[in-house]
């Protein structure tokens, strides 16, 4: 008996080895497909951010494009302002006497005329002239140069234009220049 006695031990042994042996790769397996598992989550994650950005850069390059479309003529526009104002000053420094002359009426007609064009030109392309007088003084559009006494206007109220302010769709292209008033 003591032969099977230590025959039994191994026995048991062995088998507790075998069933131990058979769970392992069991085990393994099982902590393998977990490892997999959150590894492919980790990709999806990731593919997830990839995508979502790339429609970030997307929609961000989309409204840059129409952005630069749509306030492509800027500096241009900027350039002409000073051409209008030109021609403006240039009809208002015309004499009422030489107005009526015949020989200067074809003259100064062309020169409105140029002047509306440019305006219809303007806004064509979205560049509206900012309303100033009697408004309030608004920093975002207008420019104070001066302060005006007067006992009619409410202060800060814009009482004179030196220079027409202009927008260009919804942005400031150039600020009026005004005078605001103040209490005498």
């Amino acid at each position: 008996m003591p032969e099977n006695e230590t025959e039994k031990p191994e026995n048991g042994a062995e088998e507790l080895r075998q069933e131990t042996a058979a769970e392992a790769p069991e085990l393994e397996e099982h902590d393998r497909f977990a490892e997999l598992e959150a590894d492919f989550d980790k990709m999806r994650q990731d593919l997830l951010y990839a995508r979502a950005e790339t429609e970030n850069v997307r929609r961000r390059h989309e409204r840059e494009l129409a952005e630069a479309h749509s306030y492509a003529a800027t500096k241009f526009a900027r350039d002409m302002l000073s051409v209008a104002d030109n021609l403006a000053r240039g009809l208002a420094a015309i004499p009422a006497d030489l107005k009526s002359d015949d020989k200067l009426k074809g003259v100064i007609a062309g020169i409105e005329a140029t002047g509306r064009e440019i305006e219809t030109v303007f806004e064509r392309h979205g560049i509206k002239r900012i309303d100033t007088i009697g408004e309030p003084l608004d920093p975002n559009r207008h420019q104070a140069m001066v302060e005006i006494p007067d006992a009619e206007a409410t202060p800060g109220t814009i009482v004179q234009e030196m220079q027409s302010g202009y927008m260009i769709k919804d942005r400031l292209l150039r600020p009026a220049l005004v005078g605001v008033a103040k209490a005498p």
